[in-house]
């Protein structure tokens, strides 16, 4: 049976907007996409993440421009019992909050865009200000990608696309069980042919 996943973006819902994580003594890490990267992070030690607009609080955000992937306790227990080998939970004290956050990392990246389905890919070429990312996508509409070669993982980053946050469908299903999601899922497999 095809595994199907999903592209976890930022959904058009009221909610709080919560700033890039930080160290808790106010110090930005040296790299704040860290968490972003697909790569094993040593323990970053304890970090918070301030509200830079409040409004509704939901269990699922986004933090910062880098788009670090925030979550309450009760999701985190999602990612840590379906993907334990997908991902790294770091606490996170939320400004003002007294309920436990977690920032996800998800550490597999795959290989599994499917260029030829995808609606437009643009990639970043040699003329592009951004040295290091020749060769990468610089952006992906109507993202498609081969589930045979996402290696077994429910929760990945996509190589040369790690912008892209991928979860399968037995993680969004668990999620949205929780709720109060401030994230929408958008389907990166085929649909299957009913033909």
């Amino acid at each position: 049976m095809e595994r199907n996943f999903y592209w976890v973006g930022l959904a058009d819902v009221p909610r709080w907007l919560v700033e890039t994580p930080t160290r808790t003594t106010g110090e930005e890490f040296d790299e704040p996409w860290m968490f972003t990267d697909g790569c094993v992070l040593a323990d970053p030690g304890s970090i918070n993440s301030k509200i830079s607009h409040p409004g509704t609080k939901r269990a699922f955000v986004f933090g910062g421009v880098e788009r670090t992937p925030i979550v309450s306790e009760a999701l985190a227990n999602v990612f840590r019992t379906l993907a334990p080998d997908d991902v790294q939970l770091f606490p996170v004290s939320i400004e003002g909050e007294s309920e436990r956050y977690f920032v996800v990392n998800a550490i597999r990246v795959v290989d599994a865009i499917d260029e030829a389905r995808c609606r437009e890919v643009h990639h970043y070429d040699e003329g592009d200000p951004a040295p290091g990312y020749e060769g990468e996508y610089n952006w992906i509409y109507g993202l498609r990608i081969d589930p045979l070669k996402t290696e077994g993982a429910h929760v990945f980053r996509l190589k040369k696309f790690k912008i892209a946050f991928i979860v399968s469908e037995d993680i969004k299903n668990a999620l949205e069980r929780v709720g109060n999601l401030g994230v929408s899922f958008e389907r990166v497999t085929e649909a299957p042919d009913l033909h």
